[in-house]
């Protein structure tokens, strides 16, 4: 017997953004802007980061959602995202950040990116960007949404914009890499489409989501 669909949970008031990156919590909060939500972020109460030792980017998204929802009493907002390249077996993935060391550092870890492609004498620098995005609440209740971008690395990088991998990504149909998109393009939605057009892999996330818990959720 198949299960009953269930619409996801609505939320409203205030929200945890379960981060403690800067450029991250920036784009989500440019998202979010609109639709009346008063976001802080982990940082912001002190919280501090937990061990992500989950095998998926939706377990590691759900690993600080939980903590920052459990810790604070609020809902809150957590995404893992990774730049996975096709030549080097879906890698840096789940370990996107750890290449960049502690501190961070993610002119090297985009060099190393190169360097490991070049190893292997790769002729085919497609990659992508994923976005799993975990809504949790005090309650243990959570939602699952997820976004894709494809294209390709490229090198060196460009661009000032963004942060992280963004000067080394170009999504496929464009000429400019994420780091040489303003915020509009990179993370845009028009919500007058249907689906609504957005580009980047967390602006799509975040479109599931707007359309799963703030839009049509009981």
């Amino acid at each position: 017997m198949t299960a009953a669909y269930q619409k996801p949970r609505r939320l409203s008031g205030d929200l945890v953004i379960a981060t403690h990156n800067a450029g991250k919590l920036r784009e989500i909060n440019q998202i979010l802007a609109p639709f009346g939500l008063t976001a802080r972020s982990a940082a912001d109460f002190g919280l501090p980061e937990p061990v992500e030792n989950g095998y998926m980017f939706s377990e590691n998204a759900a690993i600080k959602a939980h903590a920052a929802a459990k810790a604070t009493g609020l809902p809150a907002l957590s995404d893992d995202s990774g730049l996975c390249v096709d030549a080097l077996d879906g890698s840096p993935g789940l370990f996107t950040a750890d290449w960049c060391g502690n501190p961070r550092d993610y002119a090297a870890a985009m060099a190393r990116v190169e360097h490991e492609l070049k190893r292997r004498h790769a002729s085919d620098y497609s990659a992508h960007f994923t976005c799993a995005l975990v809504v949790a609440w005090p309650d243990g209740h959570e939602e699952l949404f997820e976004g894709r971008v494809f294209g390709k690395v490229v090198f060196p990088p460009r661009g000032p914009e963004g942060f992280g991998y963004d000067p080394c990504f170009q999504p496929d149909g464009f000429n400019e890499t994420f780091g040489e998109m303003d915020a509009e393009q990179k993370n845009g939605i028009d919500w007058n489409t249907q689906p609504p057009r957005a580009l980047s892999h967390r602006a799509r996330a975040l479109v599931a989501f707007v359309q799963g818990c703030l839009q049509n959720a009981e």
